[in-house]
């Protein structure tokens, strides 16, 4: 999978489903194993766990890989298990004035990746990734590179947030000129492909994380001393705490924050196309999905007891 280019989040979501798998059917080899073992495999998903639709495709997709590529059988086309009929919860949404309360509750070491994941509707991991060179000061946008689904693409940035993104970039340099001195410090990660391209790079300012981690630590992979970047459950812990500070009654989450972003461009006018650009969406139907909260009410249906009072 890493030579084929998969996400590490990829790889560690397929390698806990064939992991499960093979426990499942008692540790057996799954080249032992074959279609009725899979379909069995799946129709316990639905059936006992209660898995989600995209949970149970995902559990698919990691076996597909394993028969296809390791054990060189591939799976047919025509296997029959039960179908997950758990639906997709709809999204969270915060008003306006929600997220305002947030924004003033929030961290002040955690506010600004906040309104980056409001701002421009970025996913999580997208944020910490950030580096510094992804800033687009003088087009006032963001460079997302290998997002999700592997695509890249520039997102739309707020104005007002450039003189808090120059001093995080300060805060960087600072660090970035620190860690230089010491003796061992082998540079930012960069994938393989980058690292063996540009050797010179993981030492430059710009390649940087945007948001960094107070702390070296140990590259557990190439067992090397670099600043990676924050941590994202901290961010989440923040956003959480945040959320019960400004006393919404709601599940909020990072991905609230996404959804927001989503619903409040569409109610200023934004076209769906439009949108499904800025989130990276492969399909527009996954977009479509945020039309659901506009002003107007549930697509425009107007309630009948409005008429009467």
């Amino acid at each position: 999978m890493i030579t084929r280019r998969y996400a590490k989040r990829t790889i560690d979501t397929y390698q806990y489903w064939i992991k499960f798998y093979i426990l499942y059917h008692g540790k057996k080899h799954p080249a032992q194993l074959a279609e009725s073992e899979v379909e069995q495999f799946l129709s316990y998903l639905s059936n006992q766990r209660n898995v989600a639709m995209k949970t149970q495709a995902t559990a698919l997709n990691a076996l597909v890989f394993l028969y296809r590529h390791i054990i060189s059988r591939p799976l047919s086309l025509e296997m029959n298990f039960n179908k997950s009929l758990v639906s997709p919860k709809l999204p969270v949404v915060l008003t306006r004035e929600e997220i305002q309360r947030l924004l003033l509750a929030m961290d002040p070491k955690y506010k600004l990746i906040a309104q980056i994941l409001y701002g421009s509707g970025l996913r999580l991991m997208e944020a910490v990734r950030l580096r510094v060179k992804d800033v687009d000061y003088d087009y006032v946008s963001l460079m997302i590179w290998q997002g999700k689904g592997n695509k890249n693409r520039r997102v739309t940035l707020a104005l007002e947030l450039l003189p808090f993104l120059r001093s995080q970039s300060h805060l960087v340099n600072d660090y970035w000129h620190r860690d230089k001195q010491a003796t061992d410090y082998a540079g930012v990660w960069l994938a393989n492909a980058l690292a063996k391209k540009y050797p010179a790079a993981p030492y430059e300012m710009s390649w940087q994380y945007l948001f960094p981690s107070a702390q070296l630590s140990m590259d557990p992979e190439s067992k090397k001393l670099r600043r990676h970047h924050i941590d994202e459950t901290t961010v989440r812990k923040a956003i959480k705490q945040a959320a019960k500070l400004a006393k919404i009654q709601k599940n909020v989450t990072c991905h609230t924050l996404r959804h927001s972003f989503a619903t409040h461009l569409l109610e200023s006018g934004a076209d769906i196309r439009t949108l499904q650009e800025q989130l990276g969406h492969s399909d527009v139907r996954t977009t479509q999905i945020y039309t659901h909260v506009l002003q107007q009410g549930a697509n425009g249906v107007i309630s009948p007891l409005s008429k009467i009072l």
